[in-house]
């Protein structure tokens, strides 16, 4: 079974919402996303987006931008993400990995060599925000074969669309709780309460919610009303924060940033 669905069979059983972080690969640099993978499990954490740097990412607000650009600056590629995760399960991490990518990568590495890799590194979900559901065939026979989940996207202004994108989803649905891009939030769409039970009408798999979530009381609020919620901005921040510690050069400082992270995390497990 995929790993995703056995996080997801085994939090349903304790009545529990999972808590999805998101972060950029290569940020500051791999070694340090692995403690910081590793720290995010300690901290309670379902299981971990890991995204991939790209220079043009349409789906990505100003803090994922320049997370991006600073991993872009140390030539972080699809590949390192991809070894990323399967070093950090060499290391004893358990959740289950999902690879957060743009199509072009994705062209650019062949479909063949992309799989393989997500295989043999052990990644069980893979999203592709920029990737039509209309287009998504091109790769359904891969998912298929290698057992690794395409996770849709569904957004308020998709409600003709939901039951068309749920229809051939596997491992949760991501709802996209704001309109725009990634990013903190005090409010999200006038609505999306109702667009995610129209969703969860649409289909039997979990649903996660994200974009803009960004505190325990916003972790709450929509943890009572679907299977996951995905945190990224903020811990991306948060990483950004503590940048200067992590690049220190100096172990003990290191460690107490990752300690940082880790505790934020934490506090937004419910």
């Amino acid at each position: 079974m995929n790993r995703i669905d056995q996080t997801f069979a085994g939090l349903k059983q304790e009545g529990k919402s999972a808590l999805i972080p998101f972060l950029t690969v290569g940020d500051p640099d791999v070694p340090t996303t692995i403690n910081i993978i590793k720290a995010m499990e300690e901290a309670g954490a379902d299981l971990i987006e890991l995204g991939v740097p790209y220079s043009d990412p349409l789906a990505d607000g100003p803090v994922i931008q320049r997370a991006s650009q600073r991993a872009l600056e140390h030539r972080i590629t699809v590949i390192d993400c991809i070894q990323a995760a399967g070093e950090a399960r060499r290391q004893g991490v358990q959740l289950p990995f999902i690879l957060f990518t743009y199509y072009n990568p994705v062209l650019q590495l062949g479909f063949d060599t992309l799989f393989a890799l997500l295989k043999e590194n052990d990644i069980s979900g893979l999203i592709i925000p920029d990737l039509p559901v209309e287009e998504s065939h091109v790769i359904s026979e891969y998912t298929a074969k290698h057992n690794i989940h395409l996770i849709p996207l569904v957004a308020p202004t998709s409600r003709h669309r939901v039951s068309k994108i749920a229809k051939d989803a596997a491992g949760f649905i991501y709802c996209v709780s704001s309109l725009g891009v990634t990013g903190e939030r005090s409010a999200f769409h006038e609505g999306v309460d109702r667009f995610i039970e129209e969703v969860k009408e649409s289909t039997e798999l979990p649903v996660a919610v994200g974009f803009g979530i960004s505190s325990r009381e916003q972790v709450e609020r929509f943890a009572g009303r679907c299977e996951g919620v995905i945190v990224g901005s903020a811990i991306v921040r948060k990483i950004e924060e503590v940048l200067p510690q992590l690049t220190s050069g100096v172990d003990t400082t290191k460690a107490g940033a990752i300690q940082q992270i880790k505790q934020f995390v934490q506090q937004l497990r419910v």
